[in-house]
């Protein structure tokens, strides 16, 4: 069974973030500022937490082999349009999905990011005919 696994991994991940200050819209938004705004700063550590994350991540997928599903290579308007969508909201709420999911507790406001989201991921499949039972 999957389970326990994926709960330790989402725990570990979790984890991750809340120790490296990822939960904190105002980190992730101090690294999209490069000084163009007045009074910003850029702040790098989120770099620093994606360059920790890259050489894991790596090594994890070497390890898995043949178990995890090879990406799409296709550049398509839904890849597309959902790069745009995800990058439009993580620069405008400072969140990304790990870290709204967990910092909605501390800060109420993040719902205002995580409601949309998950109707999001609710709506996406019968927009694009990928539903359970659709045909393809």
């Amino acid at each position: 069974m999957r389970t326990p696994g994926a709960l330790a991994s989402g725990l570990l991940f979790g984890l991750g973030l809340a120790i490296s200050g990822m939960v904190d819209p105002a980190v992730v938004l101090g690294f999209l500022d490069f000084g163009g705004l007045p009074g910003g700063t850029w702040n790098p550590a989120l770099a620093g937490v994606m360059g920790g994350a890259i050489p894991v991540a790596f090594v994890l997928y070497r390890l898995a082999g043949s178990r995890v599903p090879p990406p799409s290579r296709a550049i398509d308007a839904r890849l597309i349009i959902g790069s745009a969508l995800f990058g439009l909201g993580w620069g405008m709420a400072g969140l990304c999905p790990g870290p709204a999911l967990e910092g909605w507790i501390a800060n109420p406001r993040a719902l205002l990011f995580v409601f949309p989201m998950i109707v999001g991921f609710g709506v996406t499949p019968w927009l694009t005919g990928r539903a359970k039972g659709a045909r393809s």
